[in-house]
């Protein structure tokens, strides 16, 4: 039986209190207050299609902006990723996924190669989504793949609707990465020409 990959992490700042529990092996669930309604329901897609179950709980200072909350939530986030995968022996490392959304289509595409890279291609046309300013979905997936030492694509192929697009680039996130960070019985090691990662 494989050990399981749960992890909770942390964060206390003079603008932030965030704490998280990941499971990647999970079923979808999620108890998640962010204090910010709509980040919320996307972590909650990124959660249930990615099959992990997270726990997230934030206290910001929203007074000011959603900015430290969101961003501050991508790097715990980050964190908790980098630590549950562990030493990355027998996972599938690559990760894909095209997710429509109504009129959106979103791709997303990870390598958990211990090199951080972020690629962003969303193209929002206002300046919120519900609660949530649009400019901060690059500065959480931005977070999330430099704490997490990936490389993290999100590419927009269509859509012309804020509230799909952003969604459509949780959902597909969370397909990715639940792909990248399967166990493959076939790979010995991890899956790497160099034999580390």
């Amino acid at each position: 039986m494989a050990e399981a990959r749960i992890v909770t992490c942390s964060r206390e700042t003079k603008e932030t209190s965030i704490n998280i529990t990941l499971n990647l092996d999970g079923t979808g669930k999620s108890d998640i207050n962010s204090g910010v309604g709509f980040f919320d329901h996307m972590l909650d897609g990124f959660t249930r299609h990615g099959l992990f179950d997270l726990t997230l709980t934030c206290k910001g200072d929203l007074e000011v902006d959603d900015h430290h909350t969101i961003e501050d939530c991508g790097i715990v986030l980050g964190t908790a990723i980098r630590e549950a995968i562990g030493d990355k022996v027998g996972i599938s490392r690559f990760g894909h996924f095209i997710l429509p959304m109504d009129d959106a289509l979103i791709l997303s595409a990870i390598d958990l190669s211990g090199r951080p890279y972020f690629s962003y291609d969303l193209n929002f046309t206002g300046e919120r989504c519900g609660g949530m300013e649009t400019q901060m979905c690059r500065e959480f997936f931005y977070a999330i793949s430099y704490s997490a030492a990936m490389n993290l694509h999100l590419k927009q192929i269509s859509g012309i609707n804020d509230h799909h697009i952003m969604e459509g680039a949780f959902k597909a996130f969370g397909k990715a990465l639940d792909m990248a960070t399967r166990r493959d019985d076939r790979i010995n090691g991890v899956l790497s020409t160099k034999g580390s990662l």
